[in-house]
C-alpha cells in the first residue's frame, strides 16, 4: 500500500512558476513508476508527465513539454513537478500517481495509487 500526499499548489500569474511535491509512504518507492496528471473542471483527467522508478526515463504531454520537468528523489520518497512559463490553461487540480511497476506510462488506468490532488490556478 502506498499513500501519496501532494503539496505546492497555489495561485500564480501567467508566466510564473510553481514546484509541486508528492510525498510517498512505503519502503520501495524506487520500484514504482510515478506520474502527474491533472483535471480541470468539466474536463477529463489528462496525463502531464511520468518518470520511471530509477528516474532515467521521463515522458511529457505535448502541452507541457519544454515548460515542465518531472523528477524524483528516491532517498526522500518524493516526486516533483517543476512548472515554468505557466499559462491559464494549466489551471487544474494536479494529482500524483504510483504504479506497482518501475516503468512509466501515460495511461491513468495503469496506476494503482492516487493522491488527493493540489489546486493550481494561473491568472491571466
Amino acid at each position: 500500500q502506498v499513500q501519496l500526499v501532494e503539496s505546492g499548489g497555489g495561485l500564480v500569474q501567467a508566466g510564473g512558476s510553481l514546484r509541486l511535491s508528492c510525498a510517498a509512504s512505503g519502503r520501495t518507492f524506487s520500484s514504482y513508476g510515478m506520474g502527474w496528471f491533472r483535471q480541470a473542471p468539466g474536463k477529463e483527467r489528462e496525463f502531464v508527465a511520468a518518470i520511471s522508478g530509477s528516474g532515467v526515463t521521463r515522458s511529457y504531454a505535448d502541452s507541457v513539454k519544454g515548460r515542465f520537468t518531472i523528477s524524483r528523489d528516491n532517498a526522500k520518497n518524493t516526486l516533483y513537478l517543476l512548472m515554468n512559463s505557466l499559462k491559464p490553461e494549466d489551471t487544474a487540480v494536479y494529482l500524483c500517481a504510483a504504479r506497482g511497476r518501475w516503468q512509466a506510462t501515460y495511461r491513468s488506468v495503469d496506476y494503482d495509487y492516487w493522491g488527493q490532488g493540489t489546486q493550481v490556478t494561473v491568472s491571466s
